[in-house]
């Protein structure tokens, strides 16, 4: 499967801005979807997750309350939206798919190609 990341972008702090992650195939109700970030000089890092069949969806503590994760009906695409950005959020944001939600990237099988989201202060 492909994922294909977008919705990056320049932001001021305090602002939104909404990635999606578009997978080449159906997605099914055992899978995670998961975003991950990476700052320069930085490993990369969870930032949210969602159960595909339940739509539970998981968040780092530094993005709870800010961040929303969710998926489509009927399509297979995840969006994250992400509110009061702040410039430590600044990274390349990674969508990810596996099988268990977790907050290793090791756990996921396959990976989008990334997107860069900027935050200025």
């Amino acid at each position: 499967v492909q994922l294909q990341a977008s919705g990056g972008g320049l932001v001021q702090a305090g602002g939104s801005l909404s990635l999606s992650c578009t997978a080449s195939r159906r997605i099914f109700s055992s899978n995670v979807v998961a975003w991950f970030r990476q700052a320069p000089g930085k490993e990369r890092e969870f930032v949210a997750g969602i159960r595909w069949g339940t739509r539970r969806a998981y968040y780092a503590d530094s993005v709870k309350d800010r961040f929303n994760i969710d998926r489509g009906d009927g399509v297979d695409i995840v969006q994250l939206r992400m509110n009061s950005l702040k410039p430590e959020d600044t990274a390349v944001y990674y969508c990810a798919l596996g099988s268990t939600l977790d907050t290793g990237p090791s756990s996921y099988n396959f990976w989008g190609q990334g997107t860069q989201v900027t935050v200025s202060s």
